[in-house]
């Protein structure tokens, strides 16, 4: 039987957990080399360990669980991406590739131990439901929500397709418990999100490239803003790519070729010379050519470098704001059977200049931090891919770099790098960065 296999890449930004690169594909490479008589030895001898501890340990252990976590240290030893996918955590990854799932349609985080909605998406039950940002959920199906984890709740309020489940809601202002029933529909993972700035700027807010749509969202947002603005009144674009951890490969390069003409987008490298894969641009920019200006920051990881990078070097956009993360590697996600899947690191990825970004990061143009708020002030830890321990090396001369704030200003009046950028295109200052100099861009 074919086996299938998914190339991804994956950030490891704190909470971000992106997944990069789905394509269906077999796994290319060399044989594996023949196991000499010193690996069989040692293979004997995690035999002979994990048999004591099967007869000897205090508590009995569980078999499945000791296999399972040997894989795991195995795989972590190699470096911080590599991993061993259970049946579940599989088919979760394989939900949030598809950017499609059985759910109610809301944004939550979690706050005092309980569900907190930081927003019902427009148009799902939840919306028509009644449920309003800042609701506190207290309880689902009538069992409380204290003592589960934020993913444990969102399992919950998952599932099949016209399947009902009730909230308990605690609300500011009404002193008894607002109870709703809500019927799951399928809900589509909202990736961009597109508004006019000031009557004249399109902005573009790429939240994650996880779904199959995020493309097909780009345009639509493009179209409704070409829709609201004449052309000739049109100062250009913002792709907000700031704390985007990333999320498929196709996606990514489909969004960097929306903007580009031609030339390559990105560069796949293996171990072996012959594994390596070139993604090429398309004719064809949706903006027709319009200023373009990038934003990212600490939390910008993976797919978003390459967007970033391939923009970057063709000199299609100005890049503001602080350095990016620096996911550089490829995992490839190999089904196994019906215990899930191997997460393992086959490539490096470099942009059409032949950079790495692995623990380095895009470093912009414009190079503007975001103030913090003093309450955040050395709460707020600033890391990077070089800071993960067992991180892949970058593989040049060049030194590795730290990580930069991920810090946005909720209050979009608070953002000076959104600032500057509409005062970059609308010509109120002026940086020699913008528009970048098609002269130096790289051969196409």
């Amino acid at each position: 039987m074919r086996k299938t296999s998914l190339f991804l890449l994956g950030a490891g930004a704190g909470a971000l957990f992106a997944l990069l690169a789905i394509q269906p594909r077999i796994l290319i490479g060399a044989p594996a080399e023949a196991a000499g008589s010193d690996t069989y030895r040692q293979l004997n001898l995690f035999g002979d360990i994990f048999e004591h501890v099967r007869a000897q340990y205090v508590e009995k252990p569980d078999d499945a669980k000791l296999v399972e976590s040997a894989i795991n240290g195995m795989l972590t030893s190699l470096d911080p991406h590599s991993a061993f996918l259970d049946a579940k955590n599989f088919r979760d990854m394989q939900t949030q590739t598809r950017g499609e799932f059985g759910g109610l349609g809301i944004e939550v985080t979690m706050e005092e131990g309980v569900v907190k909605v930081v927003s019902p998406m427009d148009g799902t039950p939840a919306a028509r439901a009644g449920v309003q940002p800042n609701d506190l959920i207290t309880h689902l199906d009538n069992e409380p929500v204290k003592g589960l984890t934020l993913e444990q709740a969102v399992e919950k309020m998952r599932g099949p397709v016209n399947s009902s489940i009730q909230l308990r809601i605690s609300r500011k202002g009404v002193e008894k418990p607002v109870e709703v029933k809500i019927v799951r529909e399928i809900i589509s993972i909202k990736n961009v999100r597109a508004r006019v700035e000031g009557g004249d700027v399109g902005y573009l807010r790429v939240t994650s490239f996880q779904g199959e749509r995020t493309l097909e969202q780009l345009k639509a947002g493009v179209a409704d803003v070409n829709r609201d603005v004449p052309a000739d009144k049109l100062k250009g674009y913002i792709v907000d790519l700031r704390n985007n951890g990333g999320g498929l490969l196709d996606q990514a390069i489909a969004v960097a070729d929306a903007f580009l003409e031609r030339g390559e987008i990105v560069s796949t490298r293996g171990r072996n010379p012959e594994d390596t894969q070139r993604h090429n641009a398309r004719p064809g920019d949706i903006t027709n050519g319009k200023p373009l200006i990038v934003l990212i920051n600490g939390g910008s990881a993976s797919a978003s470098e390459i967007v970033a990078g391939a923009l970057q070097d063709h000199k299609r956009a100005t890049i503001l704001g602080s350095r990016s993360f620096g996911k550089g590697s490829v995992q490839t996600v190999i089904p196994i059977g019906s215990f899930g899947a191997l997460k393992l690191t086959t490539a490096r990825y470099f942009t059409p200049a032949g950079r790495s970004i692995q623990a380095k990061g895009i470093s912009p143009d414009i190079e503007l931090v975001q103030d913090l708020p003093d309450e955040l002030k050395g709460k707020v830890e600033t890391r990077g891919e070089s800071s993960l321990r067992g991180h892949l090396k970058n593989g040049d001369k060049e030194e590795e770099q730290a990580g930069s704030p991920a810090y946005v200003p909720p209050d979009p009046k608070d953002d000076k790098q959104l600032a500057l950028a509409l005062d970059l295109l609308r010509g109120v200052q002026r940086n020699s960065a913008f528009p970048p100099n098609p002269k130096g861009a790289i051969p196409n």
